[in-house]
């Protein structure tokens, strides 16, 4: 049975990667910096004390491994996580040479219009880091990720289903391609044993093309809500990160990072790893947003509960008293005939 090393294991990603491992056949190696508090792992999977910025780890937990995951970023600790990702990516690159690792699997952010924010770099900076080393590695790239427990979903969630009302700055109108969870997972798995000579970066699109403000206005519509939106021309993705800390339960310093990189369309050329895998389904968006809203676990405050109770309320109302407006308009007024008068 092949092993697989998958760095980053609890995080939201790196869950839903071991699960489809072990679904394929695969041994699992989840590391974690953290292992003692990790839950009862299940069979065909162990967990190993992992630090990417404590190289003396990386052999130990690499050791008898065919292939690794890499799916660790340094959002959370790092304002500016340029340097501390790029010698991450170094030492896990010379740890797999070293270990003898056939293909390494990373999963990034996309290469935007324009010039990249300080998150985007560095993601692009590590996958670069990674191809270059003797290692055979699959970059994957992937906009905004739909799915229960990923940050940028978690903001535009809060953000469609919290405010009834919302000012629309214009970086609302770049675009991307977001992608169903799983989708980017089968991708990983598929990686893995993808026929490829030395190493790529590739792609990773959702089947549509949307602006931030069509997302918004699609996850809203998910719960029959219809917000006002008041375009503003002076808000920028810096400014806007400031109030998301009232609004989002995301960790508002990945928040940050995550807005300030919504500067510039991120739309791919091509299909990219799809191409590779034609027989790998997208999932539609609406149908992904529908499973993401399944799949997660009620606002644990009950104050949060509240807020979309009453944001829910009052778009609800605002779209009804807009329907039957435009009812009332498009009915002809008519004149009663001759025949229906009273005699």
């Amino acid at each position: 049975m092949r092993r697989v090393l998958v760095a980053g294991a609890t995080g939201f990603v790196g869950r839903h990667v071991c699960e489809a491992l072990l679904a394929e056949g695969f041994a699992v190696v989840a590391g974690t910096r953290r292992p003692e508090r990790a839950p009862l792992a299940p069979p065909g999977q162990t967990w190993v004390h992992l630090d990417v910025d404590d190289p003396a780890t990386l052999g130990p937990a690499l050791a008898g491994c065919d292939a690794a995951v890499y799916l660790v970023h340094a959002m959370a600790e790092h304002d500016q996580p340029g340097p501390a990702e790029r010698a991450a990516a170094e030492a896990f690159r010379a740890a797999c040479e070293d270990a003898g690792i056939r293909r390494i699997v990373y999963l990034g952010g996309p290469r935007p219009a324009g010039p990249p924010s300080p998150h985007l770099a560095s993601r692009l900076e590590t996958g670069e880091v990674l191809r270059g080393g003797a290692v055979s590695t699959v970059e994957l790239r992937a906009a905004m990720i739909v799915g229960a427990g990923s940050e940028s979903w978690t903001i535009c969630r809060d953000l469609a289903f919290r405010l009834p009302v919302m000012v629309l700055p214009s970086w609302l109108g770049t675009r991307s391609q977001p992608i169903w969870v799983g989708d980017v997972v089968r991708a990983i798995v598929r990686a893995v044993d993808v026929d490829l000579d030395g190493s790529a970066a590739f792609d990773l699109p959702g089947p549509e093309v949307l602006s931030a403000r069509a997302i918004l206005e699609r996850v809203a519509a998910a719960r029959g809500m219809r917000p006002l939106m008041i375009p503003v021309p002076v808000l920028s993705p810096r400014l806007s990160s400031y109030w998301l800390r009232g609004v989002t339960r995301a960790d508002i310093r990945i928040a940050r990072q995550l807005v300030e990189g919504l500067r510039h369309d991120m739309i791919c050329a091509d299909d990219g790893f799809w191409a590779l895998a034609p027989d790998l389904e997208r999932t539609p968006f609406d149908e992904a947003v529908q499973r993401a809203l399944a799949d997660e676990a009620p606002p644990e405050r009950r104050r949060a509960r509240v807020w979309e109770q009453v944001a829910a309320g009052l778009a609800r109302h605002r779209l009804t008293s807009t329907r039957a407006r435009s009812s009332r308009a498009s009915t002809p007024c008519r004149r009663p005939s001759a025949l229906s008068q009273p005699a």
